[in-house]
């Protein structure tokens, strides 16, 4: 047993368990808000920091859930306190020629960062499948273009099925208010979407869509550009935070593989999960050790159909290979 902050009342452990029973879809929902595993991480550590101490204040009036989830919408909303939104390269940028010189990178705070599936869903396959839609990275990027609390009616409203009572009760506010926020938000929504790579669910019981990755890995690590592009949309975006710089249509690709991005031939890549999406942990050949490959991205595909739609190389992998429990090398 824990005794609470400022009064008598003790926690026991079960209540203690009954916060971390909810951690996993309030780590997917502080993602939502703020497009960054890490800071979706901090937001809820912080949520559970603010319940342990005022659990004396919680009368029951509400489930526990519904008591975190609104302790997490202000931890999010104190954090979003502030004019910077993060986006994808091609929510900033037009499309580049594949012979353009790479920019300086950008800071981390930036870029809509992935998510390890292990952080947002839970054991349930049904709760999987059911929220893995409003995961993908071009959602993500499309509510950051929300003002901070249109973005937290729209996914408690259209993620998490609160009704507009109860989202009016965590912020505070009228439904009515919440009603007319949630018009203006579906109303951005839509525009943003317009823009955005729009992708498929990815099912891994769906075989057509386990044999397109298996023959996109098969293709990069022979790195078989003909193969590769076979297997892209015609308007295929590649893109690699933090670099602004993005690719789009699958000869462009190619031949930015083959130039730029031609360090990467030989690659290694470990299967994972990010987004809802297939990812993978992939290496490079070391420069200097022979037999061994390197960290080189986190690599996230984006499926429509039969074919890939985006090509999202994270390449801050000093952050993100520790983050989806990743090996600093392979030999």
């Amino acid at each position: 047993m824990s005794e609470t902050g400022g009064g008598s009342t003790t926690i026991t452990d079960d209540v203690l368990r009954s916060f971390e029973g909810h951690r996993r879809e309030l780590c997917a929902y502080a993602y939502r808000m703020l497009g960054s595993s890490f800071e979706a991480e901090d937001a809820v550590q912080e949520t559970f920091t603010r319940a342990w101490k005022s659990y004396d204040s919680f009368e029951g009036r509400s489930s526990v859930r519904s008591w975190l989830y609104k302790i997490t919408t202000n931890v999010c909303l104190d954090m979003l306190d502030g004019p910077q939104r993060r986006a994808r390269p091609m929510d900033l940028t037009g499309a580049s020629t594949p012979d353009t010189p790479l920019p300086p990178p950008e800071p981390d705070y930036v870029w809509v960062e992935p998510i390890p599936n292990g952080l947002a869903f839970g054991a349930d396959p049904a709760e999987a499948a059911s929220t893995k839609d409003t995961l993908r990275l071009a959602f993500v990027a499309a509510v950051q273009h929300l003002p901070a609390t249109q973005r937290a009616i729209l996914i408690m409203r259209e993620v998490l099925r609160f009704s507009a009572n109860e989202t009016a009760d965590m912020l505070n506010v009228s439904p009515a208010s919440v009603n007319s926020a949630l018009q203006r938000a579906r109303a951005t929504m839509t525009k943003a979407q317009e823009v955005s790579t729009v992708s498929d669910v990815f099912d891994e019981s769906d075989e057509r869509q386990r044999k397109l990755v298996d023959d996109f890995v098969a293709a990069f690590e022979s790195y078989d550009m003909a193969a590769l592009t076979e297997l892209l949309k015609a308007d295929v975006a590649l893109s690699m935070p933090p670099f602004s710089l993005w690719i789009s249509g699958p000869e462009n690709v190619a031949q930015f593989m083959l130039t730029t991005g031609s360090a990467c031939r030989d690659s290694r890549m470990i299967p994972l999960g990010a987004n809802g999406m297939p990812a993978f942990g992939h290496y490079k050949p070391s420069a200097d050790e022979p037999g061994v490959w390197v960290p080189w991205s986190i690599t996230v595909l984006e499926l429509d159909g039969d074919r890939i739609a985006g090509l999202n190389f994270f390449l801050d992998t000093d952050r993100l290979f520790p983050l989806f429990g990743l090996a600093p090398e392979l030999r």
